[in-house]
């Protein structure tokens, strides 16, 4: 079995309620999108074809529990449900971030799915497949990076009309270096609205643009 894979590498977790945990990442190249303000778009088109076997020796050597799977958009390949499904049998916690286009429910039950709903700024947000909303999993995640207030506002009423009685973990960031964190944080606590506020912290840790972290 053979996946298209645009890099492969250990590093912390950046984002997500997995934030700084040592983290192997297999960054599966391609994708649907292209959101403006994308910060992984060497990922958009082919990378490198590798064999399920070489894939899970290189995540073993790696040494980490944690493993995400993430894009480009992962499941535009119907191979990663396989691919997750085998790093679980080997005692891996998976995580699979996906842009929220593709269906879910083709994960593995053990899956932590963290899915992105993309904000008007990003150009994207008309191609969201909403009903995945309602395949999501309590130990799963969806996250909003923000632009601009409008986009605060389009997120506030998703998250007021969908997440109130839900129970999954929803989290909210900042477009890096287009926005104030403050000015989000402030409208958060005005609106007590219950999520979960973070920073990419890799991109603090290194030059934001640095590949392989």
């Amino acid at each position: 079995m053979i996946l298209n894979v645009s890099e492969l590498f250990r590093s912390i977790q950046g984002e997500s309620s997995f934030v700084g945990y040592p983290c192997a990442f297999v960054r599966l190249a391609g994708c649907n999108l292209r959101c403006r303000y994308c910060d992984t778009s060497y990922a958009q088109t082919a990378g490198e074809n590798m064999s399920l076997e070489s894939i899970l020796e290189r995540i073993q050597n790696y040494g980490t529990n944690l493993v995400e799977i993430t894009g480009g958009e992962p499941l535009l390949q119907q191979e990663t449900p396989i691919l997750a499904n085998a790093l679980i049998e080997r005692g891996h916690q998976v995580l699979v971030e996906t842009n929220g286009t593709q269906d879910i429910s083709v994960l593995p039950e053990k899956v932590v799915t963290i899915m992105d709903i993309k904000c008007p700024s990003s150009g994207e947000s008309h191609n969201t497949r909403w009903e995945n909303i309602w395949k999501l999993k309590p130990t799963d995640e969806v996250k909003f990076v923000i632009s601009d207030r409008h986009d605060y506002e389009w997120a506030r009423g998703i998250i007021r009309e969908n997440f109130g009685n839900k129970k999954v973990k929803v989290l909210i960031s900042t477009v890096f270096g287009e926005i104030p964190s403050r000015n989000v944080v402030a409208w958060l606590l005005e609106d007590k609205l219950p999520v979960r506020f973070q920073l990419q912290i890799h991109k603090y840790i290194w030059p934001h643009e640095t590949r392989g972290v």
